[in-house]
């Protein structure tokens, strides 16, 4: 990596330390900690030359912009590309993508769609899936499900990806078929995030088919009555959106209601095979199921970044950011930034993770949440139920996204519980 932390930015910007490292290169998305690191102790606000961005990584600043939504808007979009000064090439996010008052209906809708009441429903039928899915998993191995026994499997196809692609379309309202399509056009989606780099390009001829289908599910008579798809066509009804809102606030869904979630889970499983002593103690405290996933979300950090536009009066540690630039938001560096954490590199069930940014902050921050939280919490529970030991099995394989720490293969080994 090289670094240029004196002079600085460009003509007319304050003076700020320089970063050449491309934050989109295969080499920083591959392992991003020695960026997020350099960030950090480079300072409060520093200029990334490769794309003519500034950048923000230490917990305190990002948390700070993520709440100060007039200073860092979300509205001109959360990728790269400025749609205050560039025509939008692709539909904005109804939620992520707007800002008060745009912002307000939507989120409104969706706070309570996916309140306290649907968490309370959900609860006994995802348990009975995560259950069911952990003992189909447990039965197909030698031991044929006995205690004692080993099975060997992949976290992530079998569990971390399984597990939402059934619960959540269900909820939603999505038919069965096709909703294969979900992670490929939401993982497309998180990378049009970045510059049109190769992972772009290696999506692109799929995405015609998959925004296709994703546009056709999005309207009320393909989507089944009383699930999530419905109930939002119901509140247009109302008059509480707009019939022209209603589709987009369905879409937001879809782009964010499974893919976080898929890479969360396989955080958390990641993070329990690779410190077994972890898991030990999850076993003997199964109320620590939540910390477990809180901590994963923030040692892991499945969202790296998100972008803001500034405006006028943005402001990073009393400095001035340019009114139009991007500025990039490092949420996984915040979420290891030692000013804040202790010993951050570790995965500690000890530690209160309250407090990362994994999900964001402020009037932005992800609306399903705690969705994500009470999948989680299903699977979890229903693996600390069966299996006595979880460690790793072979050496886990990322898939590369210019948003996500994502995951293609995490092989891990299981010791049915007596």
């Amino acid at each position: 990596m090289t670094e240029t932390l004196a002079g600085g930015a460009p003509a007319g910007g304050p003076s700020l330390p320089v970063i050449d490292t491309d934050p989109f290169g295969h080499e920083v998305l591959t392992d991003p900690l020695p960026l997020d690191a350099a960030l950090r102790e480079a300072g409060p606000l520093v200029y990334l030359s490769a794309h003519d961005i500034y950048a923000v990584a230490r917990h305190e600043h990002v948390y700070a912009a993520l709440r100060d939504w007039q200073g860092f808007q979300s509205g001109a979009g959360v990728g790269l590309y400025n749609f205050r000064t560039q025509k939008a090439w692709r539909p904005l996010s109804a939620l992520v993508e707007a800002d008060p008052p745009h912002h307000d209906a939507p989120r409104r809708v969706l706070s309570a769609l996916l309140g306290p009441r649907t968490q309370r429903r959900l609860r006994a039928e995802w348990t009975a899936a995560a259950r069911d899915m952990v003992d189909r998993l447990l039965t197909t191995g030698p031991g044929d499900g006995r205690a004692g026994s080993v099975v060997e499997f992949d976290a992530v196809t079998c569990l971390a990806e399984a597990f939402p692609l059934r619960v959540f379309p269900d909820a939603l309202g999505l038919p069965e078929d096709g909703r294969e399509k979900l992670l490929p056009f939401s993982d497309f989606l998180l990378n049009a995030f970045g510059p049109r780099n190769e992972l772009v390009a290696r999506d692109a001829p799929r995405a015609r088919e998959l925004s296709d289908w994703v546009v056709a599910h999005c309207e009320r008579e393909a989507l089944a009555e009383g699930g999530f798809g419905t109930e939002i066509w119901s509140a247009a009804d109302r008059g509480d959106i707009t019939p022209e809102q209603a589709p987009s606030v369905v879409r937001s869904l879809f782009a964010a209601g499974v893919n976080t979630t898929v890479h969360a889970l396989a955080a958390v499983l990641y993070a329990l095979a690779t410190h077994p002593a972890q898991w030990r103690r999850l076993r003997a405290e199964p109320g620590l199921v939540r910390v477990a996933f809180e901590e994963a979300v923030r040692w892991a950090s499945p969202v790296q970044t998100f972008f803001r536009t500034a405006t006028a009066s943005a402001r990073v540690d009393g400095v001035a950011v340019p009114d139009g630039a991007k500025v990039l938001l490092f949420l996984g560096a915040a979420n290891r930034d030692p000013r804040r954490w202790a010993d951050p590199d570790a995965y500690d069930l000890s530690r209160d993770p309250s407090g990362h940014v994994g999900f964001g902050f402020g009037i932005h921050q992800c609306v399903g949440q705690n969705l994500a939280r009470l999948e989680a919490e299903c699977l979890l529970t229903a693996l600390v139920e069966r299996v006595a030991e979880l460690d790793a099995a072979g050496p886990a394989r990322r898939r590369l996204n210019n948003t996500l720490r994502a995951w293609d293969s995490i092989p891990v080994r299981a010791r049915i519980a007596p």
